[in-house]
């Protein structure tokens, strides 16, 4: 199954898509994780990308699709995978279309209060990039021995900035996925689990 994942920053997808992981057997490919490794690294494109991100900003397609290009290549996506954070655009979403036949769109519905409050808490850590939240996690040290550190993307302002992204320029995506007949709702839960249950439920 080739599955894309759509939801406003924070709302839960990264989490939801390990869960579906399992469950479904295939990989989950987060642009945002290809991205943040090509900053990492150093590479020109990590550095180009890092002055968007950093802006809030979308990064520009081709930077991110030539990146996704070389990991959906890989062996391990024969059988299905899941993109997490692509498409973020009309542009993205047609350019993918004549890619590949996406086979489901599941979109993350989460209200933007609690959005706003999930962001301002998260902190990842700096040794195997696991996330925890300062609401339910008080320890600034990771399960690992890592530290745990707020994302330079993750402030405030910049929080602002990205759900603005979001509701002006992923969320037509919707439409154009419920246009296609692929698209399920999924109203995001308290509990991660909860949400996991209720995507699986819709997905059978």
């Amino acid at each position: 199954m080739k599955l894309v994942l759509i939801g406003a920053p924070g709302s839960g997808k990264g989490t939801l898509a390990q869960g579906l992981i399992k469950a479904l057997n295939i990989p989950s490919i987060s642009t945002g994780d290809l991205l943040r490794n090509s900053i990492a690294n150093g590479t020109e494109l990590g550095k180009t990308a890092k002055k968007y991100m950093d802006e809030g900003k979308l990064v520009p397609t081709e930077l991110v699709l030539d990146l996704l290009k070389e990991r959906l290549a890989e062996p391990d996506t024969k059988n299905g995978y899941i993109l997490d954070g692509f498409p973020r655009s009309m542009e993205q979403a047609e350019l993918l279309d004549s890619m590949v036949d996406i086979d489901l769109c599941l979109y993350l519905d989460v209200d933007k209060d609690v959005i706003v409050n999930r962001i301002a808490g998260r902190r990842t850590c700096k040794k195997c990039g696991a996330i925890y939240n300062t609401n339910t996690y008080s320890s600034p040290v990771c399960e690992c021995g890592g530290e745990l550190y707020l994302r330079d993307d993750d402030n405030e302002v910049t929080v602002a900035k990205r759900f603005d992204t979001f509701t002006n320029t992923t969320s037509p995506l919707v439409d154009f996925y419920r246009n296609k007949g692929i698209l399920k709702t999924v109203k995001g839960q308290d509990r991660a689990e909860d949400t996991l249950n209720k995507a699986l439920e819709i997905m059978k």
